[in-house]
């Protein structure tokens, strides 16, 4: 296929018709994120897209960019070019791993919910991404909760004075790969339909969000700050999100965690959480500062 009259540009919020189109007609596409999310995605982190007379035929998108860590938060080629799909990948890397580099990024990851159907990940790993870690993928199908958690707790919707104190506790309790900043908090809080903090006092001392898309329900977070470990806070925002899965009426409660996350596989599977055979996975690369390939 001729190629001279394509070209690859930043994508903005001015390009959003442009990606959701290519989102909704093509099968070839990976995205980490949700249809209320893309406005902000193109509005705060680097995004490329490959055009033609006009027209999207791939795009590839950052999330959670938070140096020194980025992550591929989409990447999606028209179905007529699908047969082109890792020379798409390959120029729009080009564009992006440089941009990222420029915002102190040296740490791009990808997550998959299969390893062994994913579509990317043989082609990633054959661009220098490594293997980082596995995840457990864990589906519930009902409703039920084995206690309703520590009632001294209060549970109330985030606020934009909470995002101080989030970021503490993501600092205590991640790794820098799975930490969140006060812009994605902030991203979080205006395009997820629950997201809340656990309060003791009047100190912030946990949180949790969902998301829900087409039907189903993903449990994305929860987190207790280290020092208010082992009171019911845990189990408190478990048993909260679990009543707002059933008020939304989804068919199906969706999660991943990490593989070596002991206390929390204990925590899902006491909530009635089955682990599912596919196992997930994190690829990761390291972008030389020096390099822009």
């Amino acid at each position: 296929m001729q190629t001279g009259s394509q070209h690859v540009r930043p994508l903005t919020s001015c390009d959003l018709a442009h990606v959701q189109k290519l989102l909704l007609y093509s099968d070839y596409v990976y995205q980490r994120f949700t249809f209320q999310e893309l406005p902000r995605l193109l509005e705060h982190y680097p995004a490329y897209g490959l055009f033609r007379a006009g027209q999207l035929e791939s795009f590839l998108l950052s999330q959670s960019l938070n140096p020194p860590v980025a992550w591929i938060g989409g990447f999606g080629v028209n179905w007529s070019e699908h047969r082109q799909a890792f020379g798409h990948l390959d120029r729009l890397l080009a564009c992006l791993q440089p941009d990222l580099q420029a915002r102190g990024v040296t740490q791009l990851y990808y997550s998959g919910n299969d390893l062994e159907q994913d579509w990317l990940r043989t082609p990633l790993l054959r661009r220098g991404f490594a293997p980082h870690s596995l995840l457990y993928c864990y589906d519930k199908f009902d409703y039920r909760v084995p206690t309703q958690g520590n009632q001294e707790i209060r549970v109330r919707n985030v606020r934009g004075d909470d995002l101080a104190a989030l970021c503490d506790i993501e600092r205590l309790c991640f790794a820098p790969l799975w930490r969140y900043d006060a812009l994605a908090f902030a991203d979080i809080a205006a395009t997820h339909p629950y997201f809340v903090v656990a309060e003791l006092g009047e100190e912030v001392v946990g949180y949790q969000f969902n998301a829900v898309d087409e039907g189903y329900g993903y449990l994305i977070r929860i987190a207790v700050h280290p020092a208010f470990s082992g009171r019911g806070i845990g189990t408190r925002l478990m048993a909260e999100a679990i009543n707002f899965f059933a008020q939304a009426r989804v068919r199906r409660i969706m999660l991943n965690t990490q593989e070596d996350n002991q206390r929390a596989h204990r925590l899902y599977e006491w909530f009635g959480f089955v682990r599912m055979p596919q196992r997930g996975f994190i690829l990761h690369k390291e972008l030389s500062l020096a390099s822009s390939s």
